[in-house]
């Protein structure tokens, strides 16, 4: 297994529309392994393939926070949201395509999504809670939208210009790095 880089916003793979896996092969099952261990590195509870610069609906998601419980990694190929409740929750979301950003977005509570599992067979799940709000926020990436695109103008520009000043502290401290060297 690999780390694999994660894109940033805006990269262009953020905003496009990952297309549907018609079959899982080894590579693909070996992909959701290297986008776990991706995941679990950053620190994350779910990523989607597009944020490692693979344009196929591809997710992983893993809700479990407490280190002393054991992991419940799920894989989802071709996830498709078939349901939703009428009733939200609100819960601060983070996205690692978009580091040290956070806001509250509002979410349906319970979702009903279909996919295949990394076997290829389908799964038909209702989510509820934490994982309701990763399920849809990854699929939204699948879809090229971002956690931001959920919030007013206003909120959005002012995670933009955050998200610039942290890129700009980023290069600057791998600058001072490659100087020591």
């Amino acid at each position: 297994m690999a780390v694999l880089p994660i894109l940033l916003a805006p990269h262009p793979a953020l905003r496009a529309r990952a297309k549907p896996v018609p079959e899982i092969t080894p590579a693909l099952r070996a992909l959701a392994q290297d986008m776990l261990e991706t995941m679990y590195d950053a620190p994350g509870i779910g990523l989607a393939a597009n944020q490692v610069g693979r344009l196929e609906r591809l997710l992983v998601m893993d809700c479990v926070r407490e280190p002393e419980k054991s992991r419940q990694a799920r894989i989802l190929f071709n996830p498709e949201i078939k349901w939703a409740s009428d009733d939200l929750c609100a819960y601060e979301e983070g996205c690692l395509s978009i580091p040290q950003q956070y806001a509250e977005i509002e979410r349906p509570g319970r979702v009903q999504v279909t996919y295949l599992d990394e076997m290829g067979t389908r799964q038909d799940q209702m989510f509820e809670g934490l994982e309701a709000v990763c399920v849809q926020h990854e699929i939204d990436h699948l879809n090229g939208i971002l956690f931001w695109d959920h919030l007013s103008n206003l909120k959005r520009n002012m995670l933009k210009r955050k998200l610039a000043k942290y890129k700009k502290e980023r290069a600057r401290e791998a600058q001072q790095d490659q100087e020591v060297d």
